[in-house]
């Protein structure tokens, strides 16, 4: 890292101190989590000089035999991985992946039937602020007041009424198992296609461990970081006879030339969630989501839902005396990264919310098992039953630091900044 602290001394501070702030804190964003070091090197390759536009054969540019190599591998092992017919790796993330399959069997003003934002959904899903809810008619379901589960009844009544050309399914803050045969039945009933955003469950669905979208859906949508454990970016899984429609609004569509290096640094990713020890991954993310709700729920917290399939709690905080806002910046203060998430039926705006979003996949990427995860959720409980005690938040942040280090991540990494910064 010697060149960069030479050449640009303020970015190296950025990266160096961003670098010790996942080292030092417990990232428990849901959406978030931590690439190998093997999927690091590959995006930070000598892949981003190149162009690419178009697809492996069938290049615009000269000179890209290796990179027809790297994207056929991703491909491939992401088929494999999905049992899928057909994939298009190119998207530079899971919005412009939802966006081309939108675009390849839509017209702007259609109908989407999609998950309410407020009850869990995403932006690109059909939020006014969002390309999606500006180009289409967007009807949007939400869940049940008393079960807190997509309500099914609502979704094929509202299918029925407004004859949507595609049904959305998927979610960002949705703690519970997706019926997607139900999904499929009430698609087929109105004729509609179906669409599933399986962004936040894909590590789940690669490993067995989530029911699979694939022999429902027209189109599979994800993004690569998340529960799959990847570099950011996106991808599209479809069947055979869709496959010229999506590749053409990727390419030249919506997007330019791929970004190879991601591209590469996807396909390392994809060859590590096909090997058994990424199944036992997930598993132990869903066993320590489920550990973390358990505990949280004895200390008298109360959970959208009641709890979790997956790996993320949603936690009601409206009887608290706490906002989502306020209580992100306490955790955060102590070392415990979390986002403010607005709960079904929020009174709250979305710049406060009455909730929080907890997932588990960083801490287990990190080695966290059970025992930790009901250690931090203490600590969790500790600071946000006892706000107002300013003792609190030191004696938290001391322990999480503590328990950073016997749980350390990217240490031969910090060490290699600090050498640079030695020698610059």
């Amino acid at each position: 890292m010697k060149e960069l602290c030479r050449t640009d001394p303020e970015v190296f501070s950025a990266l160096r101190a961003e670098i010790e702030r996942q080292t030092s804190q417990l990232e428990m964003i849901a959406s978030e989590n931590f690439v190998s070091e093997a999927v690091m090197q590959a995006e930070g390759s000598v892949f981003m000089n190149k162009y690419a536009e178009g697809y492996p054969g069938k290049r615009y540019y000269g000179g890209c035999i290796n990179m027809d190599t790297v994207e056929q591998l991703a491909k491939d092992r992401l088929n494999l991985l999905f049992g899928a017919e057909y994939s298009n790796v190119q998207p530079h993330s899971g919005s412009q992946a939802n966006m081309a399959v939108y675009f390849s069997v839509l017209d702007p003003g259609d109908t989407i039937l999609s998950m309410s934002l407020a009850h869990g959904g995403h932006l690109s899903h059909g939020a006014k602020v969002s390309f999606s809810g500006r180009l289409f008619n967007v009807v949007s379901y939400g869940v049940s007041r008393q079960s807190e589960t997509i309500d099914f009844d609502e979704v094929a009544d509202l299918a029925r009424k407004h004859r949507p050309r595609m049904i959305v399914a998927g979610a960002s803050a949705y703690p519970r198992t997706i019926d997607f045969a139900s999904f499929r039945a009430i698609a087929d009933e109105v004729g509609a296609y179906l669409m599933v955003d399986m962004a936040h469950i894909a590590g789940l669905v690669a490993a067995g461990i989530h029911p699979s979208p694939v022999p429902f859906a027209e189109f599979i949508t994800s993004t690569t970081h998340k529960t799959l454990r990847g570099p950011r970016g996106g991808f599209i899984l479809t069947q055979e006879k869709y496959a010229r429609l999506i590749d053409s609004q990727i390419f030249p569509g919506i997007q330019g030339g791929p970004l190879m290096h991601v591209i590469a640094a996807k396909a390392v990713a994809f060859k590590e969630a096909l090997g058994d020890e990424f199944k036992f991954y997930c598993q132990q993310i869903v066993f320590n989501a489920q550990k973390l709700a358990q505990v949280l729920k004895e200390r008298g917290f109360r959970l959208v839902s009641g709890g979790t399939d997956n790996h993320l709690v949603l936690v009601d905080l409206s009887d608290k005396g706490l906002t989502g806002a306020q209580a992100e910046e306490i955790l955060e203060k102590a070392g415990i990264t979390v986002n403010k998430n607005a709960i079904p039926y929020d009174k709250q705006p979305p710049r406060v919310t009455s909730g929080i979003r907890i997932g588990t996949p960083a801490i287990t990427t990190r080695g966290l098992k059970e025992p930790e995860v009901e250690e931090v959720a203490n600590y969790i409980a500790d600071l946000l039953l006892n706000y107002e005690d300013d003792s609190m938040v030191p004696k938290v942040k001391e322990k999480i630091e503590d328990l950073c280090r016997r749980f350390p991540l990217y240490s031969s990494r910090l060490a290699r900044y600090d050498q640079a910064a030695k020698e610059c």
